[in-house]
């Protein structure tokens, strides 16, 4: 029996205290770096990933609209990430999906473009969810990027899916954060788009400039810069730095207005009128709160942006990673970095790439991003590239609608069905239904005809196998205001199977 030394977050703030770091009276920028350095910030940052993914691990939406008590230990230990490894490997989700998009751009160089990032993501073996799902369905449909992550496609848009994936984006680009938002463009828009993509864009933005500041307060703040103020996510992170600039010692009450101003779901069928929370917005404002009042510190950044709740596995491996880039490999307490080291030699699940392989690749494609951004490499000495921040374009989800109603339904469509409503839009959530579902092998989909009103039918494909599945039965959201009928029927009927229609979620037109 394996036995677990395990540590309370308390035993482990004490241990990391000494190497607070924190805002220093420097420069914020330094755009000259050492050819060690430049690998030490490129291996925190993937180190600090890492180990905040493996931290939260055990909260993962364990705490939907709700802190996690200070009263709650949140173990750690120097096995807990070789456990996951061998035990629970697709918690790192968040990493391998990053390493598809290294890969595509090992085999094909720096300027891929988005439908070889699209079809490798959709041809891998792993299991996806959200965003990222609604994006495999479409892509292996014939819906390409960037339709395939754009609201209208994909009612997921506004989730967190890009937001875990964007690392990769900054730590290939030093210094350089509208280089890393052109990459976020390309690949972000296979499965995001508005505050979804934002998400992304945040992150790289923040990893990107954790090169030249060791100011967390400038790095969150200037970050932000790269967001167009007219959306609703620059709006939300803005308030979470102005609670910080009143309140700078009670992430609790940041917490509070998040959950107060910005906890409506309006896309994600899983979280409308629901606690459960997988917005970019919510959980991307988590990593601000954990940057900012974690003050530098790598074991209260993460204990925060854990204890925020929601994908409080995600939002410390984001706040982590950021953080780890701007001290460095180096300077992480050696009580998180030993965790590492029976693993890094080790392949990612569903990848061919280590930690170790891993920190190697990004060295030589920051190397590559940094010559063609127009900084110089001379020897040891490493000149970043200077770039002012220019803030993406503008991009809405959902314009004019909100969700007023969830009905459950609880119809087992055999043959066919009708389905009426008053509104402007509509999401039907389900999934087949049967002993085949769920099935990785059986290649047979349900051909499904949807006719809404009098409009032309259409006509989609649900397939059974659980990594192509469709992720909700049917989607509108551009109906004219009033009574509708939903007309949904199987074309391909199937003896003793069909599929499960559990809820209606209507919407209509609102000022918002």
């Amino acid at each position: 029996m394996r036995k677990f030394y395990l540590l309370s977050i308390i035993l482990v703030l004490s241990c990391s205290c000494q190497q607070k770091t924190g805002p220093i009276a420097v420069a914020a920028h330094n755009l000259i770096l050492s050819a060690n350095d430049l690998q030490d910030k490129i291996k925190g940052g993937w180190a600090g990933q890492v180990i905040g993914c493996t931290f939260g691990g055990p909260t993962e939406f364990g705490h939907p609209g709700t802190m996690i008590g200070d009263y709650q230990k949140i173990p750690w230990d120097s096995t807990r990430v070789s456990w996951y490894f061998e035990h629970s490997p697709g918690l790192y989700d968040d990493v391998y999906m990053d390493l598809t998009f290294m890969e595509v751009m090992e085999k094909e160089g720096i300027d891929a473009p988005a439908t070889s990032h699209a079809r490798a993501f959709a041809d891998a073996p792993y299991p996806l969810w959200h965003a990222n799902q609604a994006a495999r369905y479409n892509i292996l449909n014939g819906i390409m990027p960037p339709e395939s992550g754009g609201w209208m496609n994909n009612p997921h848009a506004e989730d967190i899916d890009f937001q875990i994936e964007a690392d990769f984006a900054g730590l290939m680009s030093p210094g350089m954060p509208n280089s890393a938002a052109e990459i976020c463009d390309r690949v972000g828009h296979i499965m995001n788009y508005g505050d979804g993509w934002y998400g992304g864009v945040y992150m790289a933005a923040m990893y990107s400039l954790a090169f030249i500041s060791n100011d967390v307060e400038y790095v969150v703040e200037e970050g932000l810069k790269a967001i167009p103020a007219e959306s609703a996510f620059y709006r939300c992170i803005h308030e979470v730095i102005e609670i910080f600039h009143k309140n700078p010692d009670d992430w609790k009450a940041a917490w509070f207005i998040v959950e107060r101003n910005w906890a409506e779901d309006i896309g994600c069928p899983d979280g409308v009128f629901r606690p459960f929370n997988i917005d970019a917005r919510v959980n991307g404002a988590y990593v601000a709160i954990g940057l900012l009042y974690g003050k530098g510190d790598f074991a209260t950044t993460l204990d925060i942006s854990t204890r925020c709740g929601q994908d409080s596995d995600c939002n410390p491996a984001s706040a982590g990673g950021i953080l780890g880039t701007m001290i460095g490999y180096r300077k992480i307490p050696v009580i998180w970095t030993d965790a590492l080291k029976p693993i890094e030699n080790k392949p990612f699940s569903y990848t061919s790439l280590s930690l170790n392989r891993v920190y190697q690749t990004g060295y030589k494609q920051a190397l590559e991003m940094i010559s063609r951004g127009g900084g110089t490499i001379d020897g040891d000495n490493i000149q970043l590239p200077d770039q002012p921040i220019h803030p993406v374009k503008l991009e809405v989800n959902f314009p004019g609608l909100a969700p007023v109603e969830r009905k459950y339904l609880g119809i087992n469509l055999k043959i066919e069905c009708n389905i009426t409503f008053e509104g402007t839009g509509f999401i039907l959530t389900g999934q087949p239904a049967g002993t085949a579902y769920g099935s990785t092998a059986d290649p047979f989909a349900f051909q499904v005809e949807c006719v809404v009103d009098d409009k032309p039918a259409e006509v989609f494909n649900m397939p059974v196998n659980y990594l192509t599945r469709r992720p909700e039965v049917a989607w509108k959201y551009t109906l004219e205001s009033g009574q509708h009928n939903i007309r949904l029927k199987i074309l391909n009927a199937k003896a003793g199977e069909g599929i499960r229609i559990n809820d209606l979620i209507i919407y209509r037109k609102t000022d918002r």
